[in-house]
C-alpha cells in the first residue's frame, strides 16, 4: 500500500469565483495528504442541485470554491492513517461525517452534529486547504469533503466508499448524493414495505429514484408527481403506477380517487413548502411524510394543525436518505448490477468542458442527472 506523502501535484478544475458565475476550468495546485485523506483520480462527477444552490449562494460557502460532490475515481495515493481503501480501489465519494458525534456513534451518520461545518465550510476542520490557483492563492474546497469537479480530490477517507470493480464506474457518482438520497428516504427512513402505498412528489433525479426504490421494497401502489409529461412517463417505466401531473390536476384528490384515505407514505423532494403540504394531506391517517428537499433559508410549512393532530399524521426531515453510506452505496450498486435498480435511465453524460451546459441543461430540467466525465479511461 502507497502512504507516502503526496507532492503538490497540478489538475484542472471548475473554479466558481462569484456569487451565480461559471465554473470555469482552472489549472490548480493539490497540496499534500493529511494522514486520514486520500487522493482520488476523478472519472466522472454527478451534477446535483446543491452544486446550483451553493454556486449561487442560496446555500451561503465561501468562493471562490471548487464544487462537486458526487465524485466516483480510482484511488491514487492514501495517507498513513489510511487503511479502509488502497490505490487502485474504485470508490464512490460521498457526504463527510465527523465519526465521533453522538449521530455518528448511534450509526446516523447523515445527521451528523458538525455535518454543515464538514461540508459546506469550504476548508478542513484546521481551517487550512489542499487547491491553490495558478497564481498560488488559495481556494476553497472540501465541498462535501471531496470537490469533486476537478481532475483529482483529495478526500476524507471516511467519505469514500469503495465499491466493486466490475461496475461501470463513470456511472456511480451520483449514487453518492442525489441517487442515495431518494433511495434511501423509501428504504431507509420511511421503510416502505411491500404492499404499501407510496406517493413522490417532484420527478427529478432524487423522486425518480424514490420512485424506483419503492418498486424495489414492493410497494404495489407508486405514485409519481410532476408538472413534465416526459417525467411522468419515464417514471412509468421505473415503477409507478400511476402519474399525476400537478398542472393539469389536484393531486391529493387525484390520490383520494385511488386509494380511498390516502397513500401510507409520501416523499417531497422539491423544496417547495405548498408541495409538502400536499404531500402531508395527501396521506391516509397515520401516514408518514418525508422531506428531503432544498428549501430556501427561512421557509416555513403551513400545514392544517387539526388534520395532523386527529388523523395521527407523521412528518420527517431526511438527510442523504438516512443512509450508511458504507453499507447502503454498494447495496445500490448491487441492485444495479442485478437490473433491479436501473438509475442510468436518468443519466445523460458531459464532457468536462461542457460543465456549464450540463448545469444550464439540469436547471431547465432538459436532463435529469447529468455527469460530467472528467478522466473518462481510467
Amino acid at each position: 500500500m502507497s502512504s507516502q506523502p503526496v507532492p503538490t501535484r497540478e489538475c484542472q478544475a471548475a473554479v466558481v469565483r462569484n456569487k451565480g458565475g461559471p465554473f470555469a476550468l482552472e489549472q490548480v495546485t493539490i497540496g499534500p495528504l493529511r494522514p486520514d485523506e486520500i487522493l482520488v483520480r476523478i472519472v466522472a462527477t454527478g451534477m446535483c442541485h446543491t452544486d446550483m444552490v451553493a454556486r449561487d449562494q442560496v446555500y451561503p460557502v465561501p468562493q471562490p470554491i471548487v464544487l462537486g460532490h458526487e465524485g466516483a475515481g480510482i484511488v491514487v495515493v492514501v495517507g498513513p492513517g489510511v487503511e479502509k481503501v488502497a490505490p487502485g480501489d474504485h470508490v464512490v465519494l460521498t457526504f463527510l461525517s465527523c465519526g465521533h458525534c453522538r449521530a455518528c456513534l448511534e450509526g446516523a451518520p447523515a445527521s451528523c452534529e458538525n455535518f454543515n461545518e464538514l461540508n459546506f465550510s469550504g476548508h478542513r476542520h484546521d481551517g487550512s486547504h489542499a487547491l491553490c490557483d495558478h497564481e498560488g492563492h488559495e481556494l476553497h474546497d472540501r465541498f462535501f469533503g471531496q470537490s469533486s469537479f476537478a481532475g483529482f480530490a483529495i478526500s476524507n477517507v471516511r467519505n469514500a466508499v469503495k465499491v466493486r470493480t466490475d461496475a461501470p464506474l463513470e456511472l456511480l457518482g451520483p449514487l453518492g448524493c442525489g441517487i442515495q438520497t431518494g433511495a434511501g428516504a423509501v428504504i431507509n427512513a420511511l421503510k416502505v414495505g411491500a404492499g404499501a402505498s407510496f406517493a413522490a412528489f417532484g420527478g427529478g433525479a432524487v423522486g425518480l429514484s424514490a420512485v424506483m426504490a419503492a418498486a424495489v421494497t414492493g410497494a404495489t401502489t407508486i405514485f409519481a408527481i410532476d408538472v413534465v409529461p416526459s417525467r411522468l412517463e419515464l417514471a412509468k417505466t421505473l415503477g409507478a403506477t400511476h402519474v399525476i401531473n400537478s398542472r393539469e390536476q389536484d393531486p391529493v384528490e387525484a390520490i383520494r380517487r385511488v386509494t380511498g384515505t390516502g397513500v401510507d407514505f409520501s416523499l417531497d423532494s422539491t423544496g417547495r413548502p405548498e408541495v409538502t403540504r400536499s404531500a402531508v394531506d395527501a396521506l391516509r391517517p397515520r401516514g408518514l411524510c418525508g422531506v428531503i428537499g432544498a428549501y430556501k433559508p427561512g421557509a416555513n410549512l403551513a400545514i392544517d394543525a387539526n388534520d395532523l393532530m386527529q388523523s395521527c399524521k407523521r412528518i420527517r426531515g431526511i438527510v442523504e436518505g438516512d443512509s450508511v453510506p458504507d453499507i447502503f452505496i454498494p447495496h445500490l450498486v448491487d441492485l444495479f448490477m442485478q437490473g433491479r435498480f436501473p438509475f442510468d435511465r436518468l443519466v445523460k453524460f458531459y464532457d468536462f468542458d461542457e460543465i456549464n451546459t450540463a448545469a444550464a441543461d439540469s436547471e431547465k430540467g432538459g436532463t435529469i442527472k447529468p455527469i460530467v466525465r472528467i478522466n473518462p479511461n481510467p
